[in-house]
């Protein structure tokens, strides 16, 4: 468990699982374990169901979750609010931009993997362009924080790791996902 109040970033190193993970960890690929009603975000381009990535641990003693989704094959998926991708929060709201339906089961966009997560130095030059959980993001471009902040940053979460998985951030991109300031909805965008 991360504790959220100690100044360092955690390396998130994925594995492959034998079995399938049913608990409140950091993972992807796989089914989300809800952690209150499912709400399945549908991609307001396609207005189909978008494609699970992974769930992620908030830091703190309580149990709390953010949901990553994408739609698949949205051509805008990088923009924070465009309805094409959501950083869902439990407990917590969904934000206005998205619409959801209540299943707790759909498609997954990589195969499940844990994610062990190793305390890291942020200033660390190796750690850099690594998926991680908390510390200050990596920009591949340029500072992107959402619109209508405050916002704090999270993760940030590499487009593909060799042998492990690949997801959608254009070419070589870089996930970013990002907390309101009660922590009580997400964010995420893209960069590549």
């Amino acid at each position: 468990m991360i504790d959220g109040d100690d100044g360092l970033a955690y390396e998130m190193v994925f594995s492959r699982v034998d079995e399938v993970i049913e608990e409140f960890a950091t993972k992807l690929g796989g089914q989300p374990i809800w952690l209150e009603e499912p709400r399945w975000p549908l991609c307001a381009r396609h207005e189909r169901p978008m494609g699970f990535i992974g769930q992620f641990r908030l830091p703190g003693g309580s149990i709390r979750m953010a949901y990553l989704f994408m739609g698949d094959g949205c051509e805008e998926s990088w923009r924070p609010e465009g309805g094409e991708n959501a950083l869902i929060v439990q407990p917590g709201r969904i934000p206005r931009f998205v619409q959801t339906v209540a299943t707790d089961r759909g498609e997954s966009l990589v195969g499940e993997l844990f994610a062990d997560l190793e305390e890291v130095e942020q200033v660390e030059p190796r750690h850099r362009w690594e998926s991680r959980l908390l510390g200050a993001p990596t920009w591949l471009q340029f500072e992107e924080y959402p619109d209508g902040g405050p916002w704090t940053f999270f993760f940030q979460l590499r487009s593909s790791q060799r042998h492990m998985y690949e997801l959608n951030f254009g070419d070589g991109g870089m996930g970013y996902g990002f907390l309101s300031a009660d922590e009580q909805e997400g964010r995420f965008l893209w960069q590549c």
